[in-house]
């Protein structure tokens, strides 16, 4: 049993020691082009930190924790003191370094007092955030004031607003949760978001399909659209590989929706949805391939903001409607309502209805008939998407692009029948 212990806290030692020998040499290489002299802490300044923060952890356990207040209070004074004359010697006056120190002297703690899970992934999240210091101050000089209150925003609406919402429901019918619907809105926001901002941050210069591709991530749709208003230009087959594209994408955003609700139901889903996504990936390869001599028009990106508070809200009013009517189909008209419901509310939008179909799989409505309606969503919302190509686009793009979303979508709906 003592063996055990030993041969457990020299593990834990070790992992102390690793901790400070991986900051340090983060911190080394941001710092390899100044003399070793004037460095305030190196990799061994760091390892040995973190073994100190190891071995008093050990010793407070065994002789009290004022040991280990006590040698904490003297790292920290010996750090305020090389900070005073590092920023005398070089007038800057940041203190990273000087946090990432203390830092690993906690994470070498944690280690010695049993959550080395806990101290492994911190030391890999500190030295990866230390690595991102040029792309993080790129970044903020690249944002603007309305990406930044968007973000706050979707903050607002995760951190401060879910947590005090009730997680209960309110009506006969057991459908609206507060909660749950307010979870399924945060969901959206933050996918739509986090696309923006990495369409945002990689600008034009990858050309029209990277932008089809990233924009289908905050809406299939409009990004449809905006391809189909470039008709004009001698940009063909680019244009039709990316509507193609822009509509693959739609069905795994739909199953990491459905999987984030309802994992059950994935395995339903996943084959229809999988079998329409193939076709249409291979047809924008084939177009992609065809525009290969050409030169790609550098489409400037028309997405805007996609998180304001306004669309967050009528999609939360979206989402409960279809809730009601789903359950109200359900109840008065079967299977066929659900189906009904699931094709009406797949014109304008497959996320809400995806989102209900998953949760109500939860309670009363049949497996199968989640994910029959969800099928019918996404065919309808690609029926909408062939219509904006062909009055907008125009024949050129049609007659492209209708053979490959007839074969995706018929292959679909015989995969979900034959399943």
């Amino acid at each position: 049993m003592h063996q055990a212990f030993a041969i457990d806290t020299m593990l834990h030692l070790l992992i102390a020691l690793g901790a400070g020998l991986l900051i340090g040499a983060e911190r080394g290489w941001q710092e390899r082009d100044e003399n070793d002299s004037y460095q305030s802490a190196g990799i061994r300044t760091f390892a040995l930190t973190g073994l100190l923060g190891g071995l008093s952890t050990l010793l407070g356990q065994q002789m009290g924790m004022a040991v280990w207040v006590t040698v904490l209070a003297a790292l920290m004074l010996v750090v305020g003191i090389a900070y005073v004359v590092d920023v005398r010697r070089t007038g800057d006056h940041g203190i990273t370094s000087e946090l990432a120190l203390l830092i690993t002297f906690l994470l070498g703690s944690l280690a010695l007092s049993g959550y080395v899970m806990l101290a492994s992934a911190g030391v890999v999240v500190v030295a990866l955030l230390l690595s991102l210091k040029n792309v993080l101050h790129s970044l903020l000089k690249r944002l603007s004031e309305a990406e930044v209150s968007g973000a706050l925003k979707l903050l607002f609406i995760s951190v401060v607003m879910l947590p005090v919402l009730p997680n209960e429901t309110y009506d006969p019918w057991g459908v609206f949760n507060p909660y749950t619907t307010w979870w399924m809105v945060v969901l959206i926001a933050a996918l739509s978001f986090i696309a923006y901002i990495a369409i945002r941050l990689t600008g034009t210069r990858y050309g029209l399909m990277l932008t089809a591709i990233l924009g289908s991530l905050v809406s299939s749709t409009a990004m449809t659209l905006t391809l189909s208003h470039l008709s004009s230009k001698p940009l063909q087959n680019v244009l039709s590989a990316g509507l193609l594209a822009t509509s693959a994408l739609m069905f795994p955003r739909v199953l990491l929706i459905v999987a984030a609700v309802n994992i059950s139901i994935l395995p339903h889903i996943a084959w229809p949805l999988s079998v329409m996504c193939l076709v249409y990936l291979a047809g924008a390869g084939v177009f992609w391939l065809r525009a290969i001599k050409e030169e790609p028009a550098n489409a400037e990106t028309p997405l805007r903001n996609p998180f304001e508070l306004r669309p967050a809200i009528r999609f939360a009013l979206l989402l409960s409607l279809i809730l009601f009517l789903v359950e109200a189909g359900r109840r008065y008209m079967g299977d066929a309502g659900v189906y009904l419901v699931s094709i009406l509310a797949g014109l304008t939008d497959v996320d809400a209805i995806s989102l209900s179909l998953s949760r109500n799989a939860l309670h009363e409505l049949g497996m199968n008939v989640a994910t029959q309606g969800i099928v019918l969503a996404v065919v309808s919302n690609s029926v909408v998407k062939a219509a904006l190509v062909g009055v907008v686009g125009g024949k050129a793009l049609a007659w492209r692009t209708y053979p490959v979303i007839g074969v995706a979508l018929a292959a679909g709906l015989l995969v979900m029948l034959l399943t």
